[in-house]
């Protein structure tokens, strides 16, 4: 026999090893379970790396694959050919495995696109109190305690004893006026 074999009777030789260790691994021999295992993880890897390339979800596609082989290692009928019965299991693992990473891939781009409307959103927001559209719009009093609790700083104590009214008042004013900047940027929006 020569040094080298070819690709079909590589293919060959694997088709009937792989279908012995499963018959034998059906007959409940886990050291042959093993090795089928184990040759079947490299020749799964091989033919993704083939098909679809070096993915980074690779890895779990082959070992989703094993395990769907394990879970259906009951339906393989010796009579039959082995390999037609594997690869149709992982083509179906590795479609899943695209579909999912489409899937992630179209959440991620959905979450990216809100978080651009969300900052536009709060962009023209920030715009129109820079402006002081919005601000306008408040009493001169509501005015007066953001300005002093939300824009300077102070403590609702130190606002208080600024416009000499007790602390209970600023927060009331406060929540009133926050109140109402929601109600207008909302019909704004």
């Amino acid at each position: 026999m020569s040094e080298y074999m070819t690709d079909s009777e590589d293919s060959a030789s694997d088709e009937k090893r792989w279908a012995i260790l499963m018959a034998s691994a059906q007959a409940g021999d886990e050291g042959d379970y093993r090795t089928l295992l184990t040759e079947l993880s490299r020749a799964i890897k091989h033919y993704l790396l083939s098909r679809i390339g070096a993915q980074h979800f690779l890895e779990d596609c082959v070992q989703d694959t094993l395990i769907a082989v394990h879970q259906a290692r009951h339906t393989y009928d010796p009579r039959r050919r082995f390999r037609p019965w594997l690869f149709a299991i992982v083509r179906h693992k590795a479609i899943d495995a695209m579909r999912r990473q489409r899937s992630q891939q179209q959440l991620a781009q959905h979450q990216e696109d809100m978080l651009t409307q969300e900052q536009h959103t709060t962009d023209d927001i920030e715009r129109k109190i820079n402006q002081g559209r919005l601000m306008d719009s408040l009493s001169p009093q509501h005015r007066e305690v953001l300005t002093l609790t939300k824009f300077i700083g102070l403590s609702n104590a130190e606002a208080a004893a600024q416009l000499s009214i007790s602390e209970s008042a600023v927060k009331v004013r406060v929540h009133r006026a926050i109140g109402k900047l929601t109600r207008l940027m909302e019909a704004d929006v």
